[in-house]
């Protein structure tokens, strides 16, 4: 018997109360066709709303569906559940529906007294037609007219050509090449080869374990060999890592609590964001709980910053050092005096969630939001001092240049906008991708940076200079070398590559143990951090690896 249960992602959570049995399914010996191994005498299968909304959170996660994963977390519990987020692969939902449909597929291919059909059938299934009713009987009748109308022709066994191509080799069936009947339905069933003169060596290469969870988020110290990290186990660390130490690292435990029944517990929800001060002395982190916070970097708490209703989704330190800007679920931004831990104002100009911000100075910063507008704002005004409207998409991310001139913005519309305050319409509307864009990075050169005779990328021309593609799923993050010669990405293919922005050229490659999610580089430009879905860390002393 099995049975297909479909529901709306956005309302799944009603139709399953946590916790609850969505189905269990019980197969008795005997009730399996010859070609399938016998399960024990009674094989009990428990499919519970904890397990499938899980699976729907991370699907939506890995497909950069962010903000709808936040909200359908939330609404779920998954934060309740005592699912182990770093033991279940990527693509684990895909992975299981590709498996139905190879049961379907099997169930098609077996008359009703439980032999085989002489052959497979010939026209691919799609998820779609797995879970309409009478689809085994319908799809059955169709093969036997095909097989007739071929035996009819002459025919004695099954051939076709194309991209569904059936052939017979050795009494066994072999579907596209594979034999066994398997299809390859992942478009990238192999891991990408790369080259290895590019490869970095696993010695140059530390992986730091101690996340219970996803790490979304990580960021080096400025002025030292301290990484953070932030995961969805409701803590942030800090690993101290050294030039002549590249096996073994220290680290602190920033556990994010909130106050109930008069003691602290953990919040139990994801750190979402963190940036060390321009002196490296303090690290602030952002969390879904709703709070930020000021730590030391030695891990003691000295602030904790709540008026936001729901949680924040970005944060800044500005230059000076003496503020700390933050975005939330709900609607407003915050500037924060960074020694009172008091909010200075609170910008309620959006109508929708604020996804990302970035200080233009020390007073004067921008914000994005789902509700598709850029404003700029500036402290001790009630009012935007610009906003910015052209995208037709959430807007993603945005990104001051060096001089605090241009602001870059991205968006889900595919789009990256480039503005001036001189003018309200965008400056470029750059449409080389063809898929949402996530995260936007300038280079750190040409005026306002530390390279200040070098080109500004996306400068005033606004053409496409280079196209990566080597990556094999969504790019989450790039980031590029202090001196801009070089550029990271981390992907969900789990490779970090790490590009010369003057070629184009890939000069090193990793490839970790878990979707990336972010990297970073350190302020010397010999190592790039990685934070990966399985909930590691990966520093990479990549510079001695340069082959240019």
């Amino acid at each position: 018997v099995t049975e297909f249960i479909t529901t709306r992602s956005s309302s799944f959570h009603q139709s399953l109360p946590h916790p609850t049995t969505v189905c269990s399914l019980s197969c008795r010996e005997g009730a399996y066709p010859s070609f399938v191994p016998h399960p024990p005498r009674w094989v009990k299968m428990s499919i519970t709303s904890d397990e499938v909304n899980f699976l729907v959170y991370r699907y939506l996660q890995e497909s950069g569906f962010s903000h709808s994963a936040f909200t359908f977390g939330i609404e779920s519990h998954i934060s309740q559940s005592n699912i182990n987020g770093t033991l279940v692969p990527p693509a684990a939902l895909i992975s299981i529906l590709q498996k139905g449909l190879q049961y379907v597929e099997a169930e098609i291919s077996i008359n009703e007294d439980g032999t085989v059909f002489d052959g497979r059938p010939i026209e691919s299934l799609s998820l779609i037609d797995a879970v309409m009713p009478d689809v085994v009987q319908s799809r059955q009748q169709a093969f036997r007219e095909k097989l007739a109308q071929q035996h009819q022709a002459g025919g004695g066994s099954v051939a076709a050509s194309g991209g569904q191509a059936i052939t017979v080799k050795n009494g066994e069936t072999t579907v596209n090449g594979q034999e066994n009947g398997t299809h390859d339905l992942n478009n990238h069933a192999e891991p990408m080869e790369v080259d290895g003169d590019v490869e970095i060596p696993a010695s140059k290469a530390t992986v730091l374990r101690g996340h219970e969870s996803e790490v979304f988020i990580c960021a080096w110290n400025p002025v030292s060999d301290l990484l953070a990290s932030g995961s969805g186990d409701s803590t942030a660390r800090i690993w101290s890592l050294s030039e002549n130490s590249n096996s073994s690292s220290t680290q602190l435990v920033l556990r994010h609590c909130i106050r109930e029944g008069g003691q602290d517990v953990p919040s139990n929800k994801d750190v979402t964001s963190l940036d060390w001060n321009s002196d490296g002395t303090l690290l602030a982190t952002g969390s879904y709980d709703g709070f930020a916070r000021i730590w030391t970097k030695d891990g003691n708490l000295a602030s904790t910053l709540g008026q936001h209703k729901g949680p924040i989704f970005a944060l800044k330190w500005n230059k000076k050092g003496n503020s700390i800007l933050s975005a939330g679920v709900d609607k407003t931004t915050i500037i924060w005096d960074a020694h009172t831990g008091e909010a200075k104002q609170q910008f309620p100009f959006h109508s929708a969630p604020a996804l990302d911000v970035d200080w233009q100075n020390n007073t004067t910063f921008a914000s994005c939001s789902t509700d598709m507008c850029i404003h700029v704002c500036r402290l001790g005004s009630d009012r935007p001092l610009k906003t910015f409207q052209g995208h037709t998409n959430e807007v993603n991310a945005i990104k001051w240049d060096p001089s605090g001139t241009l602001l870059a913005s991205c968006s889900d519309d595919m789009t990256l906008k480039i503005w001036s305050m001189k003018q309200d319409s965008c400056v470029h509307d750059l449409q080389a991708h063809s898929k949402e864009i996530y995260t936007i990075k300038w280079s750190p050169t040409g005026a306002g940076s530390n390279n200040p005779n070098a080109i500004l990328l996306l400068d005033a021309v606004g053409v496409c200079v280079h196209t990566l593609t080597r990556h094999q799923e969504p790019v989450y993050s790039v980031a590029f070398s202090p001196d801009g010669k070089f550029l990271a990405s981390g992907s969900f293919d789990k490779c970090v590559h790490i590009w010369s922005t003057a070629s184009g050229a890939l000069v090193n490659s990793y490839r970790g143990t878990g979707g990336i999610f972010e990297v970073c580089w350190n302020s010397t430009g010999d190592k790039v951090g990685a934070s990966a879905s399985d909930g590691s860390v990966s520093p990479l002393w990549a510079a001695v690896t340069y082959r240019l």
